[in-house]
């Protein structure tokens, strides 16, 4: 039973497909990646990224030493001055992950960032995509760029351009030519990957400074 009704999905979309005036295909990704307004703006996060990642590297080389002080020092240390010394360096470590995870976790700064960033441009790519899709009577139109694999096309099917020519001619901008090089700095770093990166070595410490206390 439910084979039959998968198969009557599948013939009513392609009946849809076949009804459609005219289909077109777009990828949203490369329009972004040639809207020298939505690279300018991305430069500026990458800004602030950097700038992130340089306090937070600031604080671990911080923690580093004052870590490694207390070491140091551990034998002349007793009593309340002890437990102070281990308070400072174990408040550090805490500041420190809860920075990055502020910052760089699923629902920090910068994927907020990120999205506020995007969401104009998507709108102006939406926007693009709906007028050139009624002067071109289409009746359905694809992005590629969205976990859609597209085999084959045949250029007259594909509307990237058009979108974005409409883009850029409302923006008064140039198109970034592929190769080109810009002015606007490096690519930002996977998010989840320098999150990773940055916990784990305040993870290591912390299970540094609870082997020594055992010990």
């Amino acid at each position: 039973m439910k084979n039959i009704r998968l198969f009557s999905v599948i013939l009513l979309i392609f009946a849809g497909l076949l009804n459609a005036q005219k289909i077109g295909v777009v990828d949203t990704d490369y329009i972004l990646s040639k809207l020298p307004q939505y690279k300018e703006a991305e430069a500026r996060l990458n800004s602030q990224i950097t700038s992130w990642q340089t306090e937070i590297q600031t604080l671990q080389t911080e923690f580093d030493k004052k870590k490694a002080a207390l070491e140091n020092e551990r034998v002349l240390l007793v009593g309340d001055q002890l437990k102070q010394r281990e308070k400072e360096v174990d408040d550090l470590d805490k500041k420190i992950k809860s920075m990055i995870n502020n910052r760089f976790g699923m629902m920090g700064e910068i994927n907020n960032a990120r999205s506020n960033l995007t969401k104009p441009f998507q709108d102006q790519i939406w926007n693009a995509i709906k007028t050139v899709s009624e002067k071109n009577a289409l009746g359905i139109v694809l992005d590629k760029s969205n976990n859609i694999s597209v085999i084959f096309l045949e250029k007259r099917y594909d509307y990237t351009d058009k979108v974005l020519d409409l883009l850029l001619k409302n923006s008064g901008a140039k198109r970034l030519e592929s190769g080109q090089k810009s002015n606007i700095g490096s690519p930002v770093r996977n998010d989840d990957e320098e999150k990773v990166r940055l916990m784990q070595g305040t993870d290591k410490r912390a299970e540094e400074m609870q082997q020594k206390k055992k010990n």
